[in-house]
């Protein structure tokens, strides 16, 4: 077996690497924060990288993501193996064909850098909006909290479609998890291979619509037929859980790498849970170890399978000792008795008590909090509060973290110098300008850190809405053990400025801990600079 390669990319390329391996056609249309994925693909089969099956892919631009999800469609329905890469508007745009893909049962999966809707305004940042605008068309919904979480949820979730026949959209945070660089370990050509099973890919095939197996597909109904022909989906939804958990574990036995449909993470006796999928349950995995170590019975369980939410495998995965629970949604459903997730997970504990099934000691409390929206900050501070608002007699509910909100007053205190930054790890800041090499430099430094010693790295890229001209904030952190903290440097020990003019426009030392050493270019000599 070849040996795994431990590289430094960013999610987009860790997903796009094995999209790209593992498809016969990608079907693509840029839309930030998804565009690199297409463009790794398009660069790799324009190289004549093959995948696992020998075969070139074909990488095609269309002329929108309406047309991109209609071709997917199409290439599907002639037996290819097909997938696009999208996010936002563009997803929306797919819905049509989404429909039809999933009515269908067709074998696909969708790669999705989740980003904000626009909605009173456009935003090209991160948050859970257009995947829960898609959660009623009957794709699979697989989040992804980290780069190697993307890297091995983009094989888990072909393995999954291909034995169910559900298509899947997988998703990681746009921004925070698709231009974040750190450190994994790549899938070899021979681990996917063992893992795609051939049999599964030729009854993909032999679906083609063709001929020689005339089938009828896509009809109208009327309706005495429709009603019914809807519901015979229902047994392929039931058994769809079972058939990720299935590759969840093959994954496990041939890689080591170990997911379920819900991970718990804490003290096993634990009594305040969050409950969060993506980038987020990183920071909360932090958190909730640094409080353990300080004797609270805390913990997270990470949410990896959203659709089709499976209620038994949510319920067996908290402990029975939980008394209060805060579901972190990262999306805003205006008008509605609470957001996507708390409603599922309200549904699921009522469901199981009415049944008389309920495992819990004492029935816990659900209370239901919104945050980082638009790739808003999600960090220590706010972790700790969510956990402090859970220790309070009433918990308040239907909260926001992150924001002061002083109109409807939904917003949890914090303390903005609470911090669990290690000393171990290196924290460091470099300002700069959109195109003047800044980020490019910093990422070639953590790549070399990350590759060519033993520390754990990972590179983050904050850049303004402009791009090019606008300021770039270069966030780094490297150090000896796994780094979770999906959020900015507020306590560095390192800062370099690249541009003399910021230091009189922005407080460049306001995140600096005592000690901390800056790095300023200055076009004076040293004498005169200060």
């Amino acid at each position: 077996m070849a040996e795994r390669q431990t590289v430094m990319i960013d999610g987009n390329e860790a997903t796009a690497s094995v999209a790209h391996r593992i498809n016969d056609v990608c079907a693509i249309y840029p839309i930030t924060p998804s565009s690199n994925m297409g463009e790794f693909a398009d660069e790799w089969s324009a190289r004549g990288q093959t995948n696992i099956w020998g075969i070139v892919p074909d990488v095609i631009e269309m002329q929108s993501e309406g047309g991109a999800s209609a071709a997917v469609h199409g290439s599907l329905q002639a037996g290819a193996l097909t997938t696009t890469f999208t996010a936002s508007q563009g997803l929306l745009l797919m819905i049509p064909s989404m429909y039809k893909i999933a009515g269908e049962l067709t074998s696909a999966v969708f790669h999705v850098s989740a980003r904000t809707l626009a909605t009173h305004a456009l935003s090209i940042f991160g948050d859970h909006s257009d995947i829960n605008a898609v959660r009623q068309t009957g794709w699979g919904l697989l989040a992804s909290g980290s780069v190697q979480e993307a890297h091995d949820m983009a094989c888990i979730s072909q393995m999954a479609t291909l034995a169910s026949r559900i298509p899947f959209v997988h998703f990681f945070d746009g921004f925070r998890t698709s231009h974040e660089v750190s450190k994994m370990e790549l899938l070899t050509d021979d681990d996917l291979r063992h893992l795609i099973d051939d049999d599964l890919v030729r009854a993909h095939r032999d679906r083609a619509l063709s001929p020689d197996r005339p089938v009828i597909r896509g009809t109208s109904q009327n309706p005495d037929t429709f009603f019914q022909a809807r519901e015979a989906i229902n047994p392929f939804y039931e058994a769809c859980a079972g058939h990720v958990v299935d590759a969840m574990e093959a994954f496990g036995k041939r890689v080591g790498r170990e997911y379920h449909l819900f991970d718990y993470v804490g003290d096993p006796d634990a009594e305040r849970v969050v409950i969060i999928m993506g980038s987020g349950a990183e920071a909360v995995h932090e958190m909730v170890d640094w409080l353990n170590e300080r004797g609270e019975k805390v913990g997270v369980l990470k949410v990896r399978l959203y659709r089709p939410f499976s209620a038994s495998d949510f319920l067996e995965a908290l402990p029975t000792s939980t008394t209060k629970i805060a579901v972190m949604d990262r999306t805003k459903e205006p008008g509605s008795l609470g957001d996507p997730l708390y409603l599922d997970v309200i549904t699921a504990l009522h469901e199981s008590r009415t049944a008389g099934a309920s495992r819990f000691k004492n029935e816990p409390v659900v209370v239901g909090g919104r945050y980082g929206l638009s790739s808003k900050e999600f960090n220590d501070t706010m972790v700790k509060s969510i956990f402090d608002n859970l220790a309070e007699e009433k918990p308040k509910n239907h909260f926001t973290i992150g924001i002061v909100d002083d109109i409807s007053h939904t917003s949890l205190p914090m303390d903005d110098d609470f911090t669990i930054a290690g000393d171990d790890v290196f924290r460091g800041l470099f300002y700069g300008l959109g195109s003047d090499g800044t980020v490019g430099a910093n990422k070639n430094s953590i790549k070399i850190i990350g590759e060519e010693t033993d520390n754990y790295a990972q590179g983050y890229f904050q850049y303004d809405a402009k791009k090019s001209g606008g300021i770039t904030v270069s966030h780094l952190r490297f150090g000896p053990r796994p780094i979770r903290h999906t959020c900015l440097v507020t306590s560095a020990n390192f800062i370099g400025c690249h541009q003399f003019s910021m230091v009189e426009q922005y407080d460049i030392l306001s995140n600096a801990v005592e000690g901390a050493t800056f790095l300023l270019n200055s076009p004076y000599p040293s004498d005169e600079t200060w």
